[in-house]
């Protein structure tokens, strides 16, 4: 079986269409058919994206942290507790393709680092052109990049409880995650075959996670210090 980890904290207007997306490509031949399980933990919600999600036929689960790196541990041990072989992880904010989880599995590593691509960069307004430029020049959407994403990581079972989950961190648990993985040794692809297209919302629900990143850009340009991507 595969699982899929959504973290949410107030996601009614686009957990919608992330499980639309997820539960498509868990319908991809590619697959063969096998199971495909969508894990949803809603961080301390306040609005209705557990009811929306449970309606779209996601398992949800409740948590109250505001810790994104719990979150993600979570969902990660429901599915492991399933017997899934594979766990993906993406975000609520996140519209993966249609062979997201096939492009994954087809890399045949450990792990998969893919990257994320914006479509829409208009909630910056007037910095919206700086900010799609900057991205388009600066960063590596192609095979042997070294970003790390949790919209759009993916890792084996037993390596991922080789490297000891996800830490129970408010931001980075990602990059930690990763930083574990190569520590015992896991293979790891850096790819861009599994396509992912995030939000460019300004409004973080994760510090220090992409929307800050993005900010954080913005701000460079009027500090005259260099960007950072």
């Amino acid at each position: 079986m595969i699982g899929i980890v959504i973290p949410a904290h107030n996601e009614e207007m686009l957990i919608g269409p992330c499980l639309a997306r997820a539960r498509a490509c868990a319908r991809d031949p590619a697959l063969g058919g096998e199971r495909v399980e969508i894990v949803v933990v809603a961080d301390r919600c306040s609005d209705a994206t557990a009811s929306i999600a449970a309606r779209s036929g996601a398992r949800v689960l409740d948590v109250d942290a505001r810790n994104v790196g719990l979150a993600r541990a979570t969902g990660a041990s429901a599915l492991l507790a399933l017997g899934a072989r594979w766990l993906a992880f993406t975000d609520a904010d996140t519209l993966v393709a249609e062979d997201w989880l096939s492009q994954q599995l087809a890399l045949d590593a450990e792990a998969v680092c893919g990257t994320v691509e914006v479509t829409d960069w208009t909630p910056h307004g007037e910095n919206a052109l700086f900010l799609s430029r900057h991205f388009a020049t600066s960063y590596l959407d192609v095979d042997g990049h070294r970003h790390v994403h949790g919209a759009n990581l993916g890792v084996a079972a037993h390596a991922y409880l080789r490297a000891g989950g996800f830490q129970e961190l408010a931001c980075s648990e990602d990059v930690a995650l990763v930083t574990e993985l190569e520590r015992t040794g896991a293979r790891i692809c850096w790819s861009a075959r599994p396509r992912v297209c995030t939000s460019a919302r300004k409004v973080a629900r994760a510090p220090g996670g992409f929307a800050d990143a993005l900010l954080n850009v913005v701000a460079s340009q009027f500090l005259g210090k260099p960007a950072v991507a």
